[in-house]
């Protein structure tokens, strides 16, 4: 669910949705395209990576605002699905699709303009189908593994006869070639660089051998746009730093400077006092201790993406406090101590996500305890969360 209209972007503006909300900085979305854009060459442009929602942040909303940029030359999306979600909603820039694409919307990916990758001759077949049915071209891109294990052609001879066969297949317009670092992220920049040399070798052979060129190279996701400029070629994919979250701890912070583009928000909707041996949530595994314990009720659980792995050892802010939480957290549901914040009332905010006076709570820090990581976190708040979009130029 997603709230598009703007605002101050106060923690207090929960648009009335006070049970959980997300709030989403579109100033930040901005802040980290023009950081990661300042350290591309000026000819080189971003595919916005807008797969999983977003990374759970709204796909629509950051899609609305990256149509005005002049230097973002489209989007990237997992399913047919999701690039449908954004053509329906108002995306004019091209979409491109980096997994597999099932046959049953190769009709519709004519008719909507949106770019499937191809690395199997029988999709070239069944596209080119399609292609003619829609009396449509279909721009597709090829993908090239180069050490990731995943899909795509490899750079040999085999995968030469194939980049020449999409070539020549009616209906079908060659349009770009990626390849996916396996280990960018990592202080060890030796395999990235390997991939890079594949990519660039397989690149030549082709302008080579057989006298063709390809408009459009990308390698470079997030920890490529930071760690390795010449990777960019003339496209980068913006993935997690687009929202403001680092690719990996091994990931230098100085270069491109970021900021978090998701806070998320509760209430306090109860407050008991209990003594001690009072046990806390499914199976007992807290018990109280204390003469009198405050525990307070949230209702968020792991039904709305907050992981049930912070049972017991996780925490939220509560007037600028940490407020630890008690026994497991249930689905709906989960209770935090506030004992020592004396300040605490039914609907005081709950910070989850983000910052209270001088505390903070990180998605890496969630990821940290969770046992989770920041992808995965971010992710897995689903769409039972509202996103409040505050910010940028929406409105």
């Amino acid at each position: 669910m997603e709230k598009l209209e703007n605002s101050s972007c106060r923690t207090s503006d929960s648009a009335g949705y006070d049970r959980v909300w997300a709030q989403i900085d579109m100033d930040a979305v901005l802040f980290n395209m023009e950081s990661m854009r300042a350290n591309i060459r000026e000819d080189v442009k971003i595919v916005a990576v807008l797969k999983t929602n977003g990374y759970g942040h709204g796909a629509v909303a950051i899609m609305k605002e990256m149509e005005k940029l002049p230097y973002v030359w489209g989007y990237a999306a997992a399913t047919f699905e999701e690039a449908k979600e954004l053509r329906e909603n108002g995306a004019k820039k091209p979409i491109l699709l980096l997994g597999y694409v099932f046959p049953y919307c190769y009709r519709e990916l004519a008719r909507l303009e949106i770019r499937p990758s191809c690395f199997r001759e029988d999709m070239l077949k069944e596209l080119s189908a399609a292609a003619k049915e829609e009396g449509k071209a279909i721009r597709i891109h090829i993908a090239l593994d180069t050490g990731m294990g995943r899909i795509g052609i490899r750079p040999d001879d085999e995968g030469l006869s194939f980049v020449r066969k999409a070539m020549n297949t009616p209906g079908l317009i060659v349009e770009g070639m990626f390849t996916h670092f396996a280990k960018a992220d990592e202080e060890d920049h030796g395999p990235t660089h390997a991939q890079i040399a594949l990519y660039t070798g397989f690149r030549d052979r082709i302008r080579e051998e057989l006298g063709l060129e390809i408009p459009l190279c990308h390698c470079s996701n997030s920890a490529g746009i930071i760690e390795f400029p010449e990777a960019n070629m003339n496209l980068v994919r913006a993935g997690i730093t687009l929202y403001g979250l680092w690719p990996s701890s091994e990931v230098s912070r100085t270069i491109v400077p970021l900021r978090p583009v998701m806070t998320l928000y509760s209430r306090i909707v109860y407050i008991k006092e209990a003594g001690p041996g009072v046990s806390v949530s499914y199976g007992g595994t807290y018990t109280t201790s204390a003469e009198k314990t405050r525990i307070a009720t949230i209702p968020v659980g792991y039904g709305d993406g907050y992981p049930r792995s912070l049972s017991g050892k996780g925490y939220v802010l509560i007037c600028g406090k940490k407020a630890l939480i008690l026994g497991r957290v249930c689905m709906d549901q989960m209770m935090v101590d506030v004992t020592d914040i004396p300040d605490a009332r039914e609907g005081s905010l709950v910070t989850l996500i983000g910052k209270d006076a001088g505390e903070s709570i990180t998605m890496e820090q969630l990821g940290d305890l969770s046992g989770r990581f920041n992808y995965e976190l971010a992710c897995n708040i689903n769409r039972r969360v509202p996103r409040i979009v505050c910010g940028g130029t929406l409105g």
